[in-house]
């Protein structure tokens, strides 16, 4: 079966003239004669970027999802195929119903009819690694149902060793092959693919952000049916609403979207500065729009998480963006560890202003945030900052939002718009209202600890005269060898001299 995939990997390259991008290596210069010969009424017109892009939605579902994941890493591509790769959606159709059923029955071990009181078995949705069915609980609860493909796992296995033999060649053709670590970016790839898999992960994902959400206004999460979720299936709320892409059907309904686009904004950075724990995948085929104007989010595979550090280091860059304070953001970025602690803070600060004061000569609307967060996160690479996933991660998702919000609202101004929110965070993490907080947080902690502070300064004093005690012991006890060996010593010196005496009066 792989000699068959290969074969189909090879014929779609050379349709849409992928070779250029091996050719174009010294190495194998030897073969463009080759090529040119058999393949010299092959015409390529659009560019390298939109080919490779077509390429990949040809060899189907797992190569999308590469190439999506590509698009974010712009530190291993140039810029015009990371913009193309980014347009990858996933358009997959759905599996047949005949091996619908089958997979519930499987998962639940018992016929569907028992599990639910009516099961739609046209999917309502369907993506690369699973589908969604509409259905209602025998209690008349309207859920939906997340099922896996059949059989995807083993394509996923194949597909990953065609591409873990993919990244040797790039090793072997380019210079710095070895540099952009092909092989760990696909170990990255398997690794987001196999928390795909388990739909158990998902399903607590969305059980998180829900929680974190619970008395939001603004966003909605579905609620997640334990009894009725395994590792194949998931199954949660059915929410309605309109696709956030369906702009004339929002108008129509009286959606205000100046204030849509600003709700997003505040939801992309409360999830990011308040919990660290952030939806990594909001494109607009994951979030609806409620009647009342609030945002729906679904699709749970992939969240973002980030550390207390991260957080305290991230906002600290952004509010030095918002003030211009070049050399304020070259020290979060050595401070935070991102670069090495040697690196020399007034050159890393010339080369982020070179890159920021060109952008910020216009307009605050018309700079792009997420792009910003890239521009400086290649300048740092100069100076040796190791890649970040957590930090790749966030860049996409605010890249994601940023571009959304500015569809429903071309004015947006996403400086503006969320220096406030900043400004807040900062407030509440570094003033007195942080202090108060971490006083609250640290409390239980201290109610338990305060009663042992006597035992434990008892057992400290304790051990502290025994160790003592023990030091004085030994140290009588060297000292008592060292007596020992002196009168030992002037013990043979009397005798050596008595010794000579008896010797010289003979």
């Amino acid at each position: 079966m792989r000699f068959f995939r290969l074969l189909k990997i090879i014929a779609v390259s050379l349709r849409f003239g992928l070779d250029e991008f091996i050719l174009g290596h010294e190495r194998v210069r030897g073969l463009r004669w080759v090529f040119k010969f058999f393949l010299f009424r092959r015409r390529l017109d659009a560019p390298r970027a939109v080919r490779l892009r077509l390429a990949l939605e040809a060899l189907g579902p797992i190569f999308v999802k590469f190439g999506q994941l590509l698009s974010t890493r712009r530190d291993l591509l140039p810029p015009d195929i990371a913009d193309e790769l980014a347009k990858l959606q996933d358009q997959v159709p759905p599996f047949a119903p005949e091996f619908v059923l089958p997979a519930l029955e499987r998962a639940y071990h018992r016929p569907v009819d028992e599990v639910f009181a009516h099961f739609e078995p046209t999917a309502v949705a369907s993506a690369s690694v699973a589908q969604v069915h509409f259905a209602r609980l025998h209690d008349g609860r309207e859920v939906a149902v997340k099922i896996l493909r059949p059989g995807i796992p083993e394509i996923i296995r194949h597909d990953i060793a065609l591409l873990d033999a993919g990244a040797s060649l790039v090793e072997f053709l380019w210079a710095d092959g070895k540099r952009l670590r092909p092989h760990e970016v696909v170990a990255e790839f398997a690794k987001h693919l196999d928390d795909e898999l388990d739909l158990m992960r998902e399903a607590a994902n969305a059980s998180q952000l829900r929680r974190n959400f619970t008395d939001s206004t603004l966003l909605v999460v579905p609620e997640i049916y334990w009894d009725y979720c395994a590792t194949e299936v998931m199954v949660m709320q059915r929410m309605h609403g309109t696709p956030i892409s369906h702009i004339a059907a929002l108008i129509e309904q009286g959606i205000d979207l100046r204030k849509l686009s600003r709700a997003g904004v505040e939801i992309f950075f409360t999830q990011v500065f308040r919990d660290g724990f952030f939806h990594a995948d909001m494109h607009p085929g994951n979030i609806l729009v409620a009647a009342d104007g609030q945002y729906v989010a679904l699709d749970f595979g992939i969240m973002g998480t980030l550390t207390a550090i991260d957080k305290h280091y991230l906002a600290q860059n952004f509010l030095a963006f918002f003030r211009r304070d070049y050399r304020r953001v070259a020290e979060m970025h050595i401070e935070s560890g991102w670069i090495p602690a040697d690196t020399r803070v007034d050159e890393f600060e010339t080369a982020i202003r070179a890159v920021c004061e060109p952008i910020f000569s216009r307009p605050l609307k018309d700079i792009s945030f997420g792009r910003v967060l890239m521009r400086l996160f290649q300048t740092a690479r100069r100076f040796n900052m190791q890649v970040q996933p957590q930090l790749v991660m966030l860049q996409k998702t605010l890249l994601t939002i940023e571009g959304l919000g500015r569809q429903l609202d071309p004015e947006l101004d996403l400086w503006v718009t969320a220096k406030p929110y900043l400004e807040r965070w900062m407030s509440e993490q570094i003033g007195w209202r942080g202090l108060v907080q971490h006083v609250k947080d640290e409390a239980p902690y201290w109610g338990t600890l305060l009663p042992q502070i006597p035992r434990l300064v008892h057992r400290f004093l304790n051990e502290s005269a025994n160790e003592r005690l023990a030091l004085y012991l030994r140290q009588l006890t060297l000292e008592n060898r060292r007596q020992t060996a002196l009168l030992a010593t002037i013990a043979v010196a009397l005798i050596a001299i008595a010794v000579a005496l008896l010797y010289s009066m003979r």
